[in-house]
């Protein structure tokens, strides 16, 4: 985590995500690359003189609130770049890290609301779904991302081993615990004995010793996944994706988004390689 993508719309939420980027940062002699990407309206966006005093200002006026941003106490200390771009979010978000080969996204997000209302909107989920480096989405302010105890929520589909693998370096980096966590549903039942032969299945050959790893079972994955976080007193959530396919098998749909909506903790993600 020497390079980290921080991007800003300068709400509370944005802010939130900057302060524990900058602890991460800050702890693993990292970099941050500040970005705020101003999407002017389709007739400013043009080159024609006269819509030109109306974006100098809208330009301007978001300069002076990333220069006041850059001068933030809680940034003291950390080596930091960006500037105002024009563009869209996403793409502009993408281009940033293939440009600066960054190795992870912290995004802010607004409250139980989630993704769905995220500071960026719809092309939130665009980065979460389709960035090849991890993405970390935090909600409350920390000064801090403290972290103890890390749970990984997983299909146990071998394909996805990569993505443990990231989970696992994140850890290490955030000297937290990892647990990894199978929630056996009604649905998709598992015996004990089904559940253990995919877990070693899983774990074989991935060089990976999580703290533990516990079959849960519940109504629901996502039931599962909160009650067993709040069990461990989790202080973090994970899970992997699929890029253009979205968030794993196991995680499709409406279950991914309400994870990732209705978890107070933050949330990060993977890409399966």
């Amino acid at each position: 985590m020497k390079k980290i993508i921080v991007p800003t719309d300068f709400s509370i939420q944005a802010e939130n995500a900057l302060r524990v980027a900058a602890d991460i940062a800050r702890e693993n002699n990292g970099e941050l690359f500040l970005l705020h990407l101003l999407d002017l309206p389709l007739h400013l966006a043009n080159n024609g003189s006269s819509n030109l005093p109306e974006a100098v200002f809208f330009m301007k006026l978001a300069k002076e609130k990333f220069d006041n941003l850059l001068n933030a106490d809680f940034l003291e200390g950390v080596t930091i770049h960006g500037d105002v771009e024009t563009g869209g979010a996403f793409s502009g978000i993408m281009d940033t890290v293939k440009r600066h080969s960054a190795d992870l996204i912290v995004m802010g997000s607004h409250g139980a609301d989630g993704i769905k209302n995220m500071f960026l909107g719809s092309n939130a989920e665009k980065v979460v779904r389709n960035s090849e480096v991890p993405v970390l989405v935090v909600k409350d302010r920390k000064n801090r991302l403290d972290v103890n105890e890390f749970v990984f929520a997983t299909d146990l589909d071998p394909k996805s081993t990569s993505a443990l693998k990231e989970a696992a370096t994140f850890a290490t980096k955030t000297k937290c615990n990892l647990h990894l966590l199978y929630v056996n549903t009604p649905s998709q039942f598992l015996s004990t004995r089904q559940a253990e032969e995919k877990v070693t299945k899983y774990l074989k050959d991935v060089n990976v010793q999580p703290a533990d790893y516990v079959i849960y079972n519940d109504n629901s994955v996502e039931e599962g996944v909160f009650n067993y976080t709040k069990d461990v007193k989790g202080d973090l959530i994970g899970m992997a994706t699929h890029g253009r396919r979205g968030l794993s098998h196991f995680f499709n749909g409406s279950v991914s988004e309400d994870i990732v909506n209705h978890s107070s903790l933050p949330v990060v993600t993977f890409r399966i390689k």
